[in-house]
This record gives structure tokens, C-alpha cells and sequence, in this order.
């Protein structure tokens, strides 16, 4: 027999209804493939996926794999807190990956060095020696607004024309790739200032993706605005009904999606020292399985940053430990698109028996 207890206002509180946090499950999902990987190592490979089997290193771990798990994640997990914050509200976002590589060009033509070994730089998109070795904050402030603006635009053709946001940030989609090829016609841009290059040196991707997932972490679980996102996506018209500037908001989100877009541009451009035009391609849809794989609710007013960081890790042990076990690039892909749909239908499932639980 279930026991029970009067509760507040003398209603029952059964224990046996108690249900633990969604990031504990994606947590344990994370330790599976983990162990997966480890025992098909040991079994099949006579190696080690996460232990370090080099006699010569005094490491416990593979440390070199656990970065490289993190680094090839990092990116895209910027635009993850983004998309999550947009699928929170109710909303989808298809225009981060295009607003990277539009970013990206743009940013990249402001971070540009002058010369390059003694010569003038091959590269060159303005062709004037002014708009050349600017201080890094120039690039930086560019890409910002890039991310601004395109976020504004998102938010607003949303949030005042009641079109639906797949098709908004579709047609930002298309349109952001275009400009991405329009800024240099396509081709490619190189050898940024010193000063720039150290945005993404090292394990700097790392410190900036868990440094902003920690702050909108907070920022979505303490603030007003957090609150409002939550609000939103669980009951648009009660939200409005109880005050809420919905549409204000709305625009607010979309802003910061898109300028966290423009970050990861940045990251992306500063690590491999170069811009081109198809910069981003998929990262909208890696970003959003990343959310829901997290336990973020496509249905809106459920989800959280925690949960995407994990959902984050999972892409990146997946992709690692196909490398270890040496399957091509183009199963990695098919795998991708698997997960992408599976988180799909384990979000529909987890609607499904909420409401039969209510």
C-alpha cells in the first residue's frame, strides 16, 4: 500500500509519483555510451576509450580525447544556449548556422592583417590598407551587430506578423547564406591579427561555451526574462493575459539567439584562421538536437541549459567514439541525422505521457 501524506491545502502528496529531474536521464544516457564504448574498446579493439593505455603519460584519462570530445562541441554548443532559449518560448530558430557563416565573412573582413610574411595580404576583402589591422574590438563589435541585426529582424517578422518562426528564420536561412557568399563572391578569407587569433586558441572555445551556458543557465532560472521564456512557451495567450509584453519578448529572444550565433562565428573564424562562405552549415539542426536530446521540449515551456550542455556532450562522445572505432566520416552522418530524429520522437513520447499523467 502507497503511502501518503496531507500535503498543503490537505491535498495528498503520493510518493510514489515522484519523478527525478530530465537531466539526471540524459546524465545516465551520457554514462551509457560511455560504458558502450569503453566495452566494444575492450572487447573488440584491445583499447581504451576513456583510460590512458600509454605506459609512457601518468594520466589516468585520455586526456588528449576528453578535449577534443568538448572542443568539437563547444561551437555549436554556443548556438545550442541560443536555440534553447528560442525552443523554451515556443519558437525555433533554422537561421543560426547561416547567421554563423554571414558572421563570419563579415567579421573576418575587419580582422584582417595588412601584410602576411613581408607581403600584402592575398586575401584581402576591401582592398584598403585602412580597414586593416583594426583593433579586435572592431571585429568583435562587427559580428555583434551582425548578430543583432539579424536576431531583430527574426524577432520582429515573428513577433508582429504572427508567421510562423520555421518559416521567419527559414527565410533568414536562405537569406543570411546568400549574403555569406555575396561579401567576398564566395571566396575565402584569411591571416586575422594576432589579437584575434586568440579567441579561439587552445581551450578558449571551451571557457567561452561553458562561461555563457553557467550565465543563461542563471540567467533563465532566476530572472524575469527566464521566467517570461517559460511562460511563454507553456501558454502564450495566459502569458498575455497576465501582462506579459509577449511579442517585446519574443524579439528580445530571437536578439539573443542570433548574437550567440555570431559568437560561435567568431570562435569558429579565430580558430581555424580563415572565413568562408559555407561556415555553419547544419549547425541549426546539430544545435536543436543537441536542445532536445537535453530533455527541451519542441512543444515549448520546458527544458533547460544544463540539460543541453549534456545533450552537447553526448554529440561529442558519439562523434569521438565513432573516430575510435575507425568508422568513416559518412556513417557519423547517418548516425547524426538517427539522433536527430530519435530526439524528436522522445520528445513527442515524453509530451505524450505528461499528459497522460495529468
Amino acid at each position: 500500500m502507497t503511502k501518503s501524506v496531507q500535503g498543503t491545502g490537505g491535498l495528498a502528496y503520493d510518493s510514489s509519483k515522484r519523478s527525478w529531474p530530465n537531466e539526471l536521464n540524459v546524465f545516465l544516457a551520457l554514462v551509457l555510451l560511455v560504458v558502450g564504448f569503453e566495452l566494444i574498446g575492450r572487447i573488440f579493439l584491445s583499447d581504451s576509450f576513456l583510460f590512458n593505455t600509454n605506459p609512457n603519460l601518468d594520466t589516468l584519462f585520455n586526456e588528449a580525447r576528453l578535449q577534443i570530445i568538448i572542443l568539437q562541441v563547444s561551437i555549436v554548443g554556443i548556438i545550442a544556449i541560443g536555440v534553447t532559449q528560442v525552443i523554451i518560448s515556443g519558437g525555433i530558430d533554422l537561421s543560426a548556422g547561416s547567421v554563423v557563416g554571414a558572421t563570419a565573412m563579415v567579421a573576418m573582413s575587419f580582422a584582417q592583417a595588412g601584410t602576411v610574411n613581408g607581403n600584402p595580404n592575398p586575401t584581402s576583402a576591401f582592398g584598403n590598407p585602412s580597414l586593416m589591422d583594426l583593433p579586435v574590438i572592431v571585429p568583435v563589435l562587427v559580428a555583434l551587430g551582425c548578430g543583432l541585426l539579424a536576431g531583430l529582424v527574426n524577432g520582429m517578422i515573428i513577433a508582429y506578423t504572427r508567421i510562423p518562426p520555421f518559416i521567419a528564420t527559414l527565410g533568414m536561412m536562405v537569406s543570411a547564406r546568400g549574403i555569406s557568399k555575396w561579401v567576398t563572391k564566395g571566396k575565402p578569407i584569411s591571416f586575422p591579427v594576432e589579437d584575434y587569433t586568440l579567441i579561439g586558441k587552445g581551450m578558449m572555445p571551451v571557457v567561452i561555451f561553458l562561461t555563457l551556458a553557467i550565465l543563461f543557465h542563471l540567467i533563465l532560472t532566476y530572472t524575469r526574462y527566464g521566467k517570461y521564456c517559460y511562460a511563454i512557451g507553456s501558454n502564450e495567450e495566459a502569458a498575455r493575459i497576465t501582462g506579459i509584453k509577449v511579442e517585446h519578448h519574443k524579439v528580445l529572444v530571437y536578439t539573443i539567439a542570433s548574437m550567440l550565433a555570431a559568437v560561435a562565428a567568431l570562435v569558429l573564424t579565430s580558430k581555424n584562421l580563415t572565413a568562408q562562405a559555407g561556415m555553419g552549415v547544419m549547425y541549426e539542426l546539430d544545435a536543436i538536437a543537441m536542445a532536445v536530446i537535453g530533455g527541451v521540449s519542441l512543444a515549448g515551456g520546458r527544458g533547460s541549459i544544463i540539460g543541453t550542455v549534456l545533450g552537447a556532450l553526448i554529440f561529442g562522445v558519439i562523434i569521438s567514439g565513432f573516430t575510435f572505432m575507425r568508422l568513416d566520416a559518412f556513417y557519423q552522418e547517418m548516425v547524426k541525422g538517427v539522433i536527430i530524429v530519435g530526439a524528436v520522437v522522445l520528445d513527442q513520447f515524453r509530451q505524450r505521457r505528461s499528459g497522460r499523467g495529468k
